[in-house]
């Protein structure tokens, strides 16, 4: 098992080269826009992460997720990050299905993309952050695809919306942008029982890779990701959480267009950087 404590702030975080656009090809008659961040490694390879952006389900793009993807390539990684159809237009499951196809068009180029024995990684904040444990679980699944591991802040886990942690935001039902956006989301009451739309009441997490779950003292979504990272340790898995103390405004502020100059920046990217190294150190030794 693998834990880890918040860091204190280090330096001025390593800002990534500006995105290129892209479409790539999922299916023989759908594309999708993405955004690509980082350099291709050589010796080492670089981590490879298909990265996925917040905005309740119901809103985002490239551009509001570009924050955190310019930080998970400032800590190492070439990212490719995925413009998803958004409800209500497309209700589960087709946003989760759309990041499982564009997932295994990323195994299949990660050589390319990221250098040869790049390894697999799925990040994503608040929405994002539930794609990326609802693919994690697909892939463990459907064994088409092999992940080194997820990166998940401030995931969506909990359609339910009782936590302390939301109460103290004073974020109830009503016109509460979570709740919405989880109604908008799951279109029908069978739904919310699926673990592809609800991870974090999934039953069977064996066989998940090691977990990277980020939250802060004021992120009203705290209380859920720290419920995930209590489950997948209790499961035996491997897992490694930061609580930042500082005010983050975390997940609205994800979205900033800041970049590396936000404040948090610097303790997330030293956190996303000692997880990559890690994954990489467990990925040797299970080869030996």
């Amino acid at each position: 098992m693998m834990t880890s404590q918040p860091h204190s702030r280090p330096g001025v975080p390593k800002a990534p080269p500006p995105g290129v656009e892209k479409q790539i090809q999922i299916t023989f008659e759908k594309t999708l826009d993405v955004r690509l961040y980082g350099r291709r490694g050589t010796a080492p390879a670089s981590p490879l992460v298909l990265h996925f952006h917040g905005g309740a389900f119901t809103s985002g793009s490239l551009d509001s997720g570009a924050c955190v993807a310019g930080l998970l390539a400032g800590a190492g990684a070439v990212v490719v990050s995925l413009d998803y159809p958004l409800a209500p237009a497309h209700p589960f499951p087709q946003a989760v299905d759309t990041a499982y196809a564009a997932l295994l068009w990323a195994w299949k180029s990660r050589q390319k993309l990221a250098g040869q024995g790049a390894r697999l990684f799925v990040a994503g904040e608040e929405a994002g952050g539930n794609l990326a444990a609802a693919v994690t679980l697909m892939a463990r699944d459907r064994q088409q695809a092999v992940l080194a591991g997820q990166i998940l802040l401030s995931p969506m886990l909990d359609p339910c919306l009782g936590t302390p942690s939301l109460r103290e935001a004073a974020a109830g039902p009503v016109g509460c942008v979570w709740a919405d956006g989880w109604q908008r989301y799951l279109t029908r009451l069978e739904d919310a029982a699926h673990p592809y739309a609800t991870p974090g009441a999934a039953w069977r997490l064996a066989g998940l890779p090691p977990t990277l779950l980020l939250t802060a003292q004021d992120d009203p979504l705290r209380d859920e990701t720290l419920a995930y990272a209590a489950r997948l340790r209790a499961a035996g898995l491997a897992v490694q959480t930061a609580v930042l103390s500082e005010q983050t405004g975390w997940p609205c502020s994800y979205q900033s267009t800041a970049g590396a100059d936000v404040a948090w920046a610097a303790a997330v990217q030293q956190q996303v950087r000692d997880f990559f190294a890690s994954a990489e150190s467990a990925a040797l030794a299970a080869a030996r």
